[in-house]
Protein backbone atom coordinates (compact mmCIF):
# COMPACT_ATOMS: atom_id res chain seq x y z
CA UNK A 1 0.00 0.00 0.00
CA UNK A 2 1.20 3.53 -0.89
CA UNK A 3 1.96 5.96 1.87
CA UNK A 4 -0.85 7.89 3.05
CA UNK A 5 1.04 11.28 2.88
CA UNK A 6 4.81 11.23 1.30
CA UNK A 7 7.57 10.59 3.73
CA UNK A 8 9.26 14.22 3.40
CA UNK A 9 6.18 15.13 3.85
CA UNK A 10 5.81 17.84 7.34
CA UNK A 11 2.68 16.78 8.52
CA UNK A 12 1.02 20.57 10.27
CA UNK A 13 1.14 20.21 14.41
CA UNK A 14 -1.37 22.99 14.56
CA UNK A 15 -4.07 24.85 12.68
CA UNK A 16 -5.43 28.51 14.68
CA UNK A 17 -8.11 30.65 13.43
CA UNK A 18 -9.41 33.49 15.84
CA UNK A 19 -12.42 30.67 16.63
CA UNK A 20 -10.10 27.58 17.86
CA UNK A 21 -6.96 25.89 17.85
CA UNK A 22 -6.36 22.54 16.15
CA UNK A 23 -3.51 20.21 18.11
CA UNK A 24 -2.79 16.29 17.56
CA UNK A 25 -5.54 14.49 19.70
CA UNK A 26 -4.09 12.02 22.27
CA UNK A 27 -4.53 10.30 25.29
CA UNK A 28 -4.13 13.75 27.42
CA UNK A 29 -7.74 14.94 25.63
CA UNK A 30 -9.43 11.91 26.77
CA UNK A 31 -11.83 13.98 29.68
CA UNK A 32 -12.59 16.23 28.02
CA UNK A 33 -13.17 14.44 24.42
CA UNK A 34 -15.46 11.81 25.95
CA UNK A 35 -17.57 15.01 27.48
CA UNK A 36 -17.70 17.04 24.70
CA UNK A 37 -19.02 13.99 22.42
CA UNK A 38 -21.27 12.35 25.04
CA UNK A 39 -23.33 15.28 25.41
CA UNK A 40 -23.81 16.04 21.78
CA UNK A 41 -24.64 12.37 20.71
CA UNK A 42 -27.87 12.71 18.48
CA UNK A 43 -25.84 16.49 17.40
CA UNK A 44 -22.57 14.61 15.61
CA UNK A 45 -24.98 11.53 14.48
CA UNK A 46 -26.94 14.28 12.63
CA UNK A 47 -23.91 16.07 11.11
CA UNK A 48 -22.66 15.53 7.45
CA UNK A 49 -20.18 12.84 7.39
CA UNK A 50 -21.50 10.99 9.99
CA UNK A 51 -25.42 10.18 9.17
CA UNK A 52 -25.48 5.92 9.44
CA UNK A 53 -22.24 5.69 10.91
CA UNK A 54 -21.60 3.65 13.53
CA UNK A 55 -20.01 6.30 15.52
CA UNK A 56 -20.60 7.62 18.14
CA UNK A 57 -22.48 4.97 19.69
CA UNK A 58 -25.78 5.77 20.47
CA UNK A 59 -25.54 4.39 23.93
CA UNK A 60 -21.97 5.99 24.66
CA UNK A 61 -18.94 3.61 25.47
CA UNK A 62 -16.75 4.03 28.95
CA UNK A 63 -13.95 6.16 29.62
CA UNK A 64 -11.57 3.43 29.14
CA UNK A 65 -12.71 2.86 25.89
CA UNK A 66 -12.43 5.98 24.53
CA UNK A 67 -8.84 6.29 26.11
CA UNK A 68 -8.12 3.44 23.74
CA UNK A 69 -9.12 4.99 20.78
CA UNK A 70 -7.39 8.05 21.46
CA UNK A 71 -4.22 5.98 21.67
CA UNK A 72 -5.25 4.28 18.63
CA UNK A 73 -5.38 8.10 16.66
CA UNK A 74 -2.53 9.41 18.58
CA UNK A 75 -0.62 6.04 17.13
CA UNK A 76 -1.96 6.53 13.71
CA UNK A 77 -0.31 9.97 13.70
CA UNK A 78 2.37 8.84 14.69
CA UNK A 79 3.07 6.25 11.87
CA UNK A 80 1.35 8.59 9.22
CA UNK A 81 -1.68 6.78 8.55
CA UNK A 82 -4.17 9.09 9.55
CA UNK A 83 -4.70 12.24 11.39
CA UNK A 84 -6.72 13.20 13.94
CA UNK A 85 -6.81 16.76 15.77
CA UNK A 86 -9.05 17.64 18.40
CA UNK A 87 -11.11 21.13 18.27
CA UNK A 88 -10.15 23.41 20.72
CA UNK A 89 -11.73 26.71 22.45
CA UNK A 90 -9.78 29.66 22.53
CA UNK A 91 -10.11 28.92 26.14
CA UNK A 92 -8.65 25.41 25.72
CA UNK A 93 -12.22 23.60 25.92
CA UNK A 94 -12.62 20.46 23.72
CA UNK A 95 -15.30 21.44 21.20
CA UNK A 96 -15.38 18.65 18.89
CA UNK A 97 -12.59 16.44 16.69
CA UNK A 98 -11.45 16.31 13.06
CA UNK A 99 -10.08 12.99 11.18
CA UNK A 100 -8.33 12.24 8.40
CA UNK A 101 -7.75 9.23 6.69
CA UNK A 102 -7.56 7.56 3.63
CA UNK A 103 -10.82 6.33 2.55
CA UNK A 104 -11.66 2.60 2.93
CA UNK A 105 -13.34 2.78 -0.28
CA UNK A 106 -10.26 4.57 -2.34
CA UNK A 107 -7.42 4.85 -0.32
CA UNK A 108 -6.54 7.78 -3.45
CA UNK A 109 -8.94 9.52 -1.86
CA UNK A 110 -8.25 11.30 1.77
CA UNK A 111 -11.78 10.93 3.78
CA UNK A 112 -12.46 13.82 5.93
CA UNK A 113 -14.99 14.23 8.64
CA UNK A 114 -15.28 17.21 11.79
CA UNK A 115 -17.75 17.29 14.23
CA UNK A 116 -18.32 20.45 16.94
CA UNK A 117 -20.69 19.63 20.15
CA UNK A 118 -24.00 20.57 20.07
CA UNK A 119 -23.65 24.16 22.21
CA UNK A 120 -21.05 25.20 19.86
CA UNK A 121 -23.06 24.07 16.33
CA UNK A 122 -22.37 27.37 15.06
CA UNK A 123 -18.84 26.09 14.63
CA UNK A 124 -19.51 23.35 11.89
CA UNK A 125 -19.28 25.35 8.64
CA UNK A 126 -16.47 27.77 10.43
CA UNK A 127 -14.69 24.46 10.98
CA UNK A 128 -15.63 23.17 7.71
CA UNK A 129 -14.19 26.00 5.73
CA UNK A 130 -11.46 26.49 7.83
CA UNK A 131 -9.84 22.98 7.05
CA UNK A 132 -11.32 23.17 3.58
CA UNK A 133 -8.87 25.92 3.07
CA UNK A 134 -5.95 24.58 5.29
CA UNK A 135 -6.46 21.29 3.15
CA UNK A 136 -5.66 22.72 0.08
CA UNK A 137 -3.09 25.06 1.17
CA UNK A 138 -0.65 22.76 2.97
CA UNK A 139 -1.47 19.37 2.54
CA UNK A 140 -0.83 16.93 -0.45
CA UNK A 141 -4.04 15.26 -1.11
CA UNK A 142 -5.47 15.27 -4.99
CA UNK A 143 -8.77 13.80 -3.75
CA UNK A 144 -10.49 14.85 -1.17
CA UNK A 145 -13.88 13.45 0.36
CA UNK A 146 -15.53 15.87 3.12
CA UNK A 147 -19.46 16.72 3.49
CA UNK A 148 -20.41 19.73 2.55
CA UNK A 149 -21.87 22.20 4.70
CA UNK A 150 -23.63 25.56 3.66
CA UNK A 151 -24.18 28.30 5.95
CA UNK A 152 -28.19 28.65 5.61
Amino acid sequence: MADFVPADFDVPRELTTPQFRLEPLGPEHNLPDYAAWTSSIEHIRATPGFHGSSWPPVNGMTPESNLGDLQRHADDFVQRRGFTYTVLETDGDVIGCLYIYPSRKDPSVTDVRSWVRADRAELDVVLYEAVSRWLAERWPFAAVQYAVRSRT
